[in-house]
């Protein structure tokens, strides 16, 4: 059986994620009142942007001969375990966003979403890295790896910060 994505798919899996954060970032910044908070959003906001642009030129490195083909799976697990995935994020759909935001009742409850969201990245990241053929493709999304890790850390400490000061 073929795995049921191909690389063009994960890859517009992934910039669609790195869409969602930007808009959660954005629209999140409206619903919390705290001056940090907003400013470490707004940064946020604009590495996904830069995350974003990182997968486009992978999709790029894509070899012609391979973009339609999927990559062999016997037991069906690789294409399930990535349907999953996708179908698990915190925002696999643009339209989520908005319901996910107008449950966001202080910067405490803002930042927890946000660490969710980077971690729920992170892990599909992982997988689409295990399933990255090319090293150069490897190594480029392990960059962005260590980027989604670093606002993991930033919005944890914001957390942390914050709760402190309560």
């Amino acid at each position: 059986m073929l795995f049921g994505f191909n690389a063009e798919e994960v890859f517009d899996m992934a910039i669609a994620i790195e869409e969602n954060g930007k808009k959660f970032y954005e629209d999140a910044q409206k619903c919390v009142s705290d001056e940090t908070v907003k400013k470490l959003f707004e940064e946020l906001a604009a590495e996904e942007v830069k995350h974003k642009e990182r997968f486009l030129e992978l999709k790029k490195l894509i070899p012609d001969d391979v973009k339609g083909q999927g990559v062999y799976d016997p037991d069906n697990e690789g294409t399930l375990y990535l349907r999953m995935m996708a179908d698990e994020h915190v925002f696999s759909r643009s339209d989520e966003i908005n319901e996910k935001v107008c449950g966001i009742k202080s910067a405490e409850d803002a930042l927890k979403l946000a660490i969710q969201f980077e971690k729920d990245t992170i892990v599909f990241f992982l997988t689409m890295q295990e399933h990255t053929e090319t090293p150069k493709g490897k190594e480029m999304i392990g960059l962005l790896i260590k980027e989604e890790q670093q606002h993991v850390r930033r919005l944890a400490l914001a957390l942390r910060n914050l709760t402190k000061s309560s």
